[in-house]
């Protein structure tokens, strides 16, 4: 507990200087702005594959890691949850956590979160969650890795990606801790809107268009659909048949 409200103390503080500007259509602009900076990268099918199979999926935009000696780090993003092919949300959170050391200076990165089951939407319902304590969270494959999953990974609710400058990698983010903005939610619905009830909510207003369009572009990069993967099999044991 003690962890979680020093971590909290700290989401504040740079929270306070680094996102002053930020807005819910900002947060979805910019969300737009990393997916299409990566969807074209020529190794992105990895990170494709695990986004295909998720329930869902987290976005942070800018995640900004700042400080001397104590040390933090922030972001605000959004999430969406898939369901048969429907898109529903999104519901705005945050993130943060606090890191100790010799540190000078900042970074910021942005993130993407798969989200693979029911368990990992919970995370980003309940007004305040641990990574890692109270959900489980792996750094997401990639490559030739995402086809051989650690055992981490297959206890994991969450994978998580981190993305600078159109590269991305698999990233630990244990003990980051998230919380629903209540205040972004209520910007974005125009009304009181509870995450939960949100992520119930059809993804048809005009603009989170864009970033859907986005996210199923990146989902088309998998490297090869379960139905093609199936029709290929056949095709190859009717030729040897032949």
């Amino acid at each position: 507990m003690k962890k979680i409200i020093l971590a909290l103390v700290i989401v504040g503080l740079v929270s306070g200087v680094s996102f002053a500007a930020t807005s819910a259509e900002r947060i979805i602009t910019n969300s737009v702005s990393m997916l299409d900076e990566i969807t074209d990268q020529s190794d992105v099918s990895g990170m494709a594959d695990t986004v295909r199979g998720a329930h869902a999926v987290a976005i942070i935009p800018s995640m900004v890691k700042a400080g001397f000696i104590l040390g933090g780090q922030y972001g605000e993003g959004l999430i969406l949850v898939r369901d048969k092919g429907k898109w529903y949300g999104p519901s705005f959170y945050n993130i943060g956590g606090a890191s100790f050391g010799l540190q000078i200076g900042a970074q910021s990165i942005a993130l993407l979160l798969a989200v693979i089951n029911e368990r990992g939407v919970e995370a980003f319902v309940r007004s305040q969650t641990e990574l890692g304590a109270d959900v489980g969270i792996a750094a997401g494959p990639v490559g030739r890795r995402a086809e051989a999953a650690t055992d981490a990974q297959v206890k994991a609710s969450i994978y998580s990606y981190s993305v600078a400058k159109g590269l991305f990698a698999g990233v630990s983010l244990q003990g980051a801790v998230i919380s629903v903005s209540v205040k972004r939610n209520t910007e974005y619905w125009g009304k009181t809107m509870p995450a939960y009830d949100a992520l119930q909510t059809p993804a048809t207003d005009k603009r989170i268009q864009p970033l859907i369009r986005e996210l199923e572009e990146l989902i088309s990069k998998a490297s090869e659909k379960p139905a093609d993967a199936k029709n290929t099999k056949n095709t190859k044991s009717s030729k040897k048949a032949k």
